[in-house]
């Protein structure tokens, strides 16, 4: 059993996840920007931790108290009804979420490697690979040629990539398909490649002690093959709480 941090517990999949952690027997600090979410946390049987990860300096205090063996990162920087926005706001969201991947990755890869954790697990996204034959394996080519607000988050999702792999502890990156369930406001699949949130959670669940490097994590689809994360990991995106 391990002692856990968890970056954005509070988030859609890190709600999902904490009662598996706690069921296995993994002790869990998980952290959360919103004193409101305190109680939420504690609930689902983590320890509370009020952090802001664009602070360095914070961010790196409490992991330093927590003394983690393993830091799974699932921070996001997004709001309710995310394409509900007009375009602005679409804009100013999409850019905040890219600084978090950017940003917030750089803060919490330091933290983790300064308090001695030997794991990191990290979530990513499936739809950033250039356009060319499918489905999609993990070595494929990202595509770095996009455009537009396209290019904003492909930006953002290699620099978290490369943070976390780069890092010098074993790390995992997991490359999640469209979210559907508790929590994200879409009962079934409205978009290919899609992950439910309950399968989302056990893949980072089964990547606290399995695995090395990049992972699709995603229902069967033209688009992409979660294969390896099948045969590697043993997940299965039909996994529900």
């Amino acid at each position: 059993m391990a002692r856990v941090f968890l970056a954005g517990a509070s988030g859609i999949i890190g709600q999902r996840l904490i009662p598996l952690l706690v069921r296995a027997g993994h002790a869990v600090t998980g952290t959360t920007r919103s004193a409101e979410r305190v109680d939420l946390l504690r609930e689902l049987g983590s320890t509370p931790c009020v952090v802001e990860a664009f602070d360095g300096a914070a961010l790196e205090r409490a992991v330093a108290e927590a003394a983690p063996e393993v830091v799974i990162h699932q921070l996001t920087n997004l709001p309710d009804r995310l394409f509900s926005l007009d375009p602005e706001a679409l804009e100013r969201a999409i850019r905040g979420n890219a600084q978090m991947r950017t940003e917030g990755t750089r803060h919490l890869v330091s933290a983790a490697t300064a308090a001695g954790a030997r794991r990191l697990v990290a979530q990513s996204i499936l739809w950033i690979y250039a356009p060319g034959r499918e489905p999609h394996v993990e070595t494929d080519p990202v595509n770095t040629g996009a455009t537009g607000l396209a290019a904003i988050t492909v930006q953002g999702t290699v620099a978290l990539e490369r943070g976390v792999l780069g890092a010098a502890m074993e790390s995992v990156v997991l490359r999640y398909g469209w979210l559907y369930g508790p929590g994200t406001g879409r009962d079934t699949s409205w978009k290919d490649p899609a992950v439910h949130v309950d399968a989302a959670a056990h893949a980072a669940f089964l990547a606290v002690s399995r695995g090395s490097g990049p992972y699709n994590a995603a229902e069967a689809s033209p688009y992409a093959s979660s294969d390896r994360a099948r045969r590697e990991l043993g997940w299965s995106p039909d996994f529900r709480l």
